[in-house]
């Protein structure tokens, strides 16, 4: 793409602030900041991974990846972050998840050990993996401030904090999957997912894109258990004060 291709493409961003301004909706800020900080931020990360790719430094690699986890752990965490510890939680739960599936995609000898494979299949773990997370808390959250006169009965009759609070975090686990399996169902008939139309549009065989395709969405769904699961085990004593009582105005937390 050429660079007035590129620069063209911000008539989209004009039509989105003109909406916003003609609806006054009060997001043309927003917007603006919206699309720099996307330009610096892509421009940036472009201009790293072309000197990484070109070093293939390992260290350079974890750095990279530990970066991603620190930034999407501080993101999700936003969703509730009064709560004590719980971005520490989701840094773990999400490292586990990459480390875990980024061992299986190389152990299996899926994927090259390259920065040109890893990097990118593990930014797009750990992003999906985030928005998993995010989903969990804000259902969390309206789960125990729906049910919190049944938690503390469970509490009071004598229920661990673990007993108390597994229905509502069986319930925000599934809630947290659906949008990845949905998806999955929908792949291919009511969508072209990114990676599969950026390597068509950049000359591969259609067949080549699908196959990397399926392997991301297979990926996707495995990451998003094992992120919702394991944030859910790690994090759900957060949830509640050291005299065993849910945390006050859960659905007030911003």
């Amino acid at each position: 793409m050429s660079n007035l291709a590129l620069a063209c493409t911000l008539v989209f961003v004009a039509v989105t602030v003109f909406l916003s301004i003609k609806q006054k909706l009060g997001l043309g800020k927003d917007i603006v900041i919206g699309t720099v900080r996307t330009a610096v931020q892509l421009l940036f990360i472009g201009y790293v991974l072309h000197y990484i790719f070109g070093t293939r430094n390992p260290i350079f690699i974890v750095l990279i990846i530990l970066s991603m986890i620190g930034v999407a752990a501080w993101n999700a965490g936003s969703r509730a972050k009064q709560i004590r510890g719980l971005r520490l939680r989701i840094a773990i739960a999400l490292a586990c998840t990459e480390g875990l599936t980024m061992a299986l995609l190389l152990g299996l000898s899926i994927i090259e050990p390259t920065p040109r494979y890893i990097i990118p299949i593990s930014g797009i773990i750990i992003g999906s993996s985030m928005v998993v997370a995010g989903i969990y808390l804000n259902q969390m959250k309206r789960e125990l401030e729906a049910s919190r006169g049944e938690v503390e009965t469970l509490l009071a009759l004598g229920a661990s904090a673990k007993q108390a609070i597994r229905g509502s975090v069986k319930r925000s686990v599934r809630s947290s999957m659906i949008p990845t399996i949905d998806s999955m169902k929908t792949v291919g008939l009511v969508q072209l997912p990114g990676m599969m139309t950026g390597m068509i549009v950049a000359g591969a065989d259609p067949i080549e894109a699908v196959r990397y395709q399926m392997l991301i969405m297979f990926v996707l769904s495995s990451s998003a258990a094992i992120t919702a699961m394991l944030l859910s085990r790690i994090s759900y004593r957060l949830w509640f004060t050291n005299d065993l009582r849910l945390i006050p105005s859960i659905g007030a937390q911003r």
